[in-house]
Formats: structure tokens, sequence, C-alpha cells
């Protein structure tokens, strides 16, 4: 944990192009980010992506692009594109936002990855680098992940990434004309070192069998350090 006695304010996140072994990440700068992303987030075939997310589905990338330009704007949000780390095709996005130097506090969110990114090392791995800046290259004290109460697989994936459920705002927001909750989740910067080694132990070649199969859950590995 940061002593406060010394505490200065933190500088805001810039994640720079990074690559490790399964994915790049890279800012994304709308709306040119869109004609990109549009084949692989949107369309007909991946409307349910954006069920719980405040914007979307799309049906064109102009119209795609225009959106996020106007919402990154708005609420300050930096996205990053995530590209496969081989092919450099693109597969997914996510966002800092909420972003509060003065009290070393960001959240994750606006993420929406490919059906072919999806529970995949590559997914993980792309979290972990969003997270890794955060309290490695920044020193920040708290990561944020909220969701829609009612999005099981986004409360699942906060556990399994090592977050701490905090607790449920009732009647947040309204999103798409209905009531939402939003479940908090947080990762401190004490838990970090922890979440770190799991993060990098799970990740390693040797945690995957000859037909990619994890050998141990992620999970499991940061229960036993």
């Amino acid at each position: 944990m940061n002593d406060l006695n010394s505490w200065t304010i933190r500088a805001a996140p810039d994640l720079k192009p990074t690559a490790l072994r399964y994915v790049k990440t890279e800012p994304a700068e709308f709306p040119a980010a869109a004609a990109e992303l549009f084949p692989v987030l949107c369309g007909k075939e991946n409307d349910d992506l954006w069920t719980y997310i405040p914007i979307g589905p799309f049906e064109n990338a102009e119209n795609f692009g225009e959106v996020m330009r106007a919402v990154c704007n708005k609420g300050d949000w930096q996205v990053h594109l995530f590209r496969d780390a081989v092919t450099n095709a693109p597969l997914g996005m996510a966002s800092y936002m909420r972003v509060r130097p003065e009290a070393g506090s960001v959240e994750v969110g606006c993420i929406v990855l490919s059906k072919k990114l999806q529970r995949t090392p590559a997914a993980t791995e792309a979290m972990y680098l969003m997270a890794r800046h955060v309290f490695d290259d920044l020193g920040y004290r708290r990561y944020e992940w909220k969701c829609n109460n009612a999005n099981e697989a986004s409360k699942r994936a906060a556990l399994r990434l090592g977050f701490t459920f905090e607790g449920v705002f009732r009647q947040d927001m309204v999103m798409k004309g209905k009531n939402r909750d939003t479940a908090w989740y947080s990762l401190l910067d004490s838990e970090w070192p922890a979440a770190k080694a799991a993060f990098e132990t799970w990740l390693a070649p040797e945690n995957f069998d000859g037909q990619g199969r994890q050998r141990r859950s992620l999970a499991e590995i940061r229960e036993s350090l």
C-alpha cells in the first residue's frame, strides 16, 4: 500500500503500444479505429456483445466510430485496441475510464472482446497488460471493474482476474430503457503483487499442454501464492 504521507498525484494512464506472447495493445483513435473493429465486434452475429454495454450495437462502421468518438470525448475514455500478436488481426477493445490521478484510481470498462478472443489466453493477457500499466508504471492505488449486476459473465471474469466484490449500487442508472444495478469490484495496490505473479504463472507456456489446455486455473494459482 502506498504511504499516504508521501503520496503525490500520479500521471494519467498512457498505455503505449505493447506486445507480449499472445496479444498486442495500442491506443485506439476513433472514428478511424472503427473500420478495423467493426467487422469483429459488430454486425447481427455480434449484437449480443453489446447487451450490457451502455452503447451499441451498431449498424455500420461510420455510426460506430462517431458514437465512440463522442462518448470518449465526453467521458475522457482512453480506449485500447487488442490485436493478435502474430497476425496483427484486431480482436477487441477495452477502456480506461473514471480516471482519478489525484486518488490513484482508474476503472477498466467498455470491454468488448470478439468471440475469437473470448476465453483465450490472449484475453487474459490483455487484461494483465492494462492492470500492469496502472500499478507498475503509474503507481496507482486502486483499479476498478464495474458491470451490470445481471451480467453474470462479467462478474465471474472480475473474480477470476483477482478483483474483490465490493457491493451493488441499486438503481444506479437507466441503460437502454432498463434499470441497471451496478456491481462494483476493485483490485488494490497491496493485492497487485500476488495478482501479478498469478497472471504471469498462468500465462507461462508451461501452464498449457500440447492442446493448449490450462494445467492450473488462474484462481488456483493465485490461491497457492
